[in-house]
């Protein structure tokens, strides 16, 4: 579940990017905090508070309360514009949350138990569908990260939505259809040495298959000459 992480706020008084460039300067990052029926806000981060924690897998699926002028906002991230170069964060889209909201997540996944694979041990890839799964959660229940077990998965086996324990109440965004989240692939050796077992076994059974090979015909005896003819009486 979700914990709720604390930020402080100050306000912008006015948008734009002649703003936000003189925010940026300040070591601050520009934000917004915008739903719940009420009017957006434009708000100013500190810069080491919240460049870290957009970088984490889960900063979408973590739930902070904003701290602004004494009053709290509960938010979730929704979208984070990052420098071309720096990778650092130049603005953050928050959502306000309310109790009992359901709402939309794409969730990181994570593969335990690799070792308990008889697929992966035997030298295995494991072919990663989705990294994130598309769910529907509340807001109280919102899960960092899904964990799936691949324990007793053989080779050639694929992990469904189907086989992965979600936490309560909830499901995912796609209903009625059972995707795929990975496969145990072969390893490139096994696949050589699976491939020359067909091609010998299809061999033989092509060879069993065939029809008896026919005997050479034996070579017509040579022509006799025809007799001579009796010499002439003198």
């Amino acid at each position: 579940m979700s914990q709720y992480t604390t930020l402080a706020a100050q306000p912008r008084d006015r948008a734009g990017k002649g703003v936000a460039r003189a925010t940026r300067r300040e070591n601050r990052v520009p934000a917004i905090i915008y739903g719940g029926k009420e009017p957006p806000i434009m708000i100013a981060l500190e810069k080491k508070d919240i460049e870290r924690k957009v970088h984490s897998a889960t900063f979408f699926t973590r739930l902070f309360e904003i701290t602004l002028d004494g009053a709290t906002h509960r938010v979730l991230p929704r979208d984070v514009q990052l420098h071309p170069l720096t990778d650092n964060p130049i603005h953050v889209d928050f959502l306000r949350v309310g109790a009992g909201v359901t709402i939309d997540v794409a969730v990181p996944v994570e593969f335990i138990n690799q070792e308990a694979s008889p697929g992966l041990k035997r030298g295995g890839v494991l072919n990663i569908v989705r990294h994130e799964l598309d769910l529907k959660c509340p807001v109280e229940n919102i899960p960092t990260q899904i964990s799936i077990d691949v324990t007793g998965f053989e080779v050639g086996d694929s992990i469904h939505i189907s086989k992965v324990k979600l936490p309560e109440g909830v499901r995912p965004v796609i209903a009625g259809r059972d995707f795929t989240i990975a496969t145990v692939a072969a390893p490139s050796g096994l696949k050589s040495a699976d491939a020359a077992e067909d091609a010998a076994e299809a061999a033989s059974a092509a060879a069993a298959k065939a029809p008896p090979k026919v005997a050479a015909a034996k070579a017509a005896p040579a022509a006799k000459a025809p007799p001579k003819a009796p010499a002439a009486k003198k």
